[in-house]
């Protein structure tokens, strides 16, 4: 075996095995990942964008998850724990975002962020993959499976950017506080009043169903590192600023040949991207698998509701 694929194996087995004894520990059954547990997993992938922070649990085929802004993969951990069992369950941190490092030159763009999955997939000896994306991670994700559909046997779209919703409309102040290089003031804030964030003007308080549920240590693994020096104030800045303009208009050709089993799973309640963006998914996509609604769903649901995403998942693979 050669050493990189044996390092993989062993990395993949250790991360097992510390999801396992997580699950295991006394007074902790039937309990999710919290911050702590899945620092201690986290491992780094050197590619020639950065190192690549992410997270990785189970064997067999892999599946890849995508977060969004301004978030990282700590989003999916119970979505990893339920699916470990049925997939090498892969959630990497976004270039400007969690914990990847990269360089103050590096491009944060749509587009880069699908070109650095290729290089870290192919870091991982990982030839193909069951996408799972939230936000803009959707953005990412469609660019991805369209300039590689070889690469993706399905793809479970949660609430994100589609065609011309991309970015929203109620993002222009944001992005043009990013543009000015003005938008980290908001990250620490979240930081500085807990009270704050989980109000409706606070990004937990707008984007969960149940803000009072958010953990103050999960709002620091999302947002201390956002803030955590003049560099990676930059590129939250640069990363946000970069969604526009729109990459996903110039891909619908493209994405209208997408046969790629595919299926959208839509909270209601979400302003920025309301379902009737998944109902145009399900038009435009040959291998649509349909929608379903997760009623009051806001933005973030899928870290609320894993079990929603593991039993659409299972269902899309094909697996009990």
């Amino acid at each position: 075996m050669k050493r990189r694929s044996f390092l993989q194996a062993c990395a993949a087995i250790a991360g097992t095995a510390a999801l396992g004894a997580y699950r295991m520990a006394p007074g902790r059954e039937g309990t999710t990942l919290d911050a702590a547990a899945f620092t201690a997993l986290r491992r780094f992938a050197d590619t020639r964008f950065g190192r690549i922070a992410h997270v990785e649990v189970g064997s067999g085929p892999a599946a890849l998850f995508l977060h969004g802004l301004p978030l990282n993969g700590l989003h999916w951990r119970g979505s990893l724990e339920r699916l470990a069992p049925h997939r090498r369950c892969i959630a990497p941190d976004f270039m400007g975002l969690g914990y990847t490092e990269v360089s103050g030159k590096q491009d944060l763009s749509p587009q880069a962020q699908a070109d650095m999955l290729v290089a870290f997939l192919d870091h991982l000896d990982v030839s193909s993959v069951d996408l799972v994306a939230n936000d803009s991670g959707g953005t990412i994700a469609q660019l991805f499976a369209v300039q590689h559909p070889e690469r993706v046997r399905t793809m479970l779209l949660t609430n994100c950017d589609v065609h011309e919703n991309c970015p929203p409309e109620q993002m222009r102040n944001s992005i043009n506080a990013a543009k000015a290089g003005n938008y980290d003031p908001k990250m620490q804030r979240h930081l500085d009043d807990r009270v704050y964030a989980r109000s409706d003007k606070g990004i937990i308080g707008s984007a969960y169903m149940t803000p009072a549920n958010v953990t103050d240590e999960t709002i620091e693994y999302y947002f201390k590192p956002l803030v955590s020096s003049p560099l990676r104030k930059s590129q939250l800045n640069r990363y946000l600023a970069d969604l526009d303009p729109n990459p996903l208009l110039a891909i619908e050709p493209d994405l209208r040949r997408l046969d790629t089993p595919t299926r959208m799973v839509w909270g209601t309640a979400d302003p920025l991207f309301p379902v009737r963006w998944a109902n145009w998914l399900d038009q435009a996509l040959p291998g649509s698998r349909g929608v379903r609604r997760v009623e009051g769903g806001r933005l973030f649901w899928p870290e609320e509701m894993p079990e929603v995403v593991a039993g659409e998942a299972r269902a899309l693979w094909g697996v009990s």
